[in-house]
């Protein structure tokens, strides 16, 4: 679901499908509709998003396994091993 059209592609394959019978552009406007009120109900993030999260989240780990690494070399200072 990398593609951001990916929901009108599938309506159009719908479409298509459908042909011209009875009733085709009126179950494809309510299809749409419905999809799309489902998928706004959803918690969902962009890529952009969930990369930017990633991102800061690498960086916060690799600051705690610095200070993780400091710490232990304090504890060996002051325990004298």
């Amino acid at each position: 679901m990398n593609d951001p059209n990916w929901l009108d592609k599938l309506l159009t394959d719908l479409r298509l499908q459908l042909g011209s019978a009875p009733g085709a552009d009126a179950l494809h406007a309510r299809l749409k509709a419905l999809l799309q009120a489902r998928l706004a109900r959803l918690d969902l993030v962009t890529r952009e998003e969930f990369d930017a999260q990633l991102a800061v989240l690498q960086r916060t780990r690799a600051k705690l396994d610095a200070l993780e690494k400091e710490l232990e070399a304090l504890r060996q200072t002051t325990t004298g091993e």
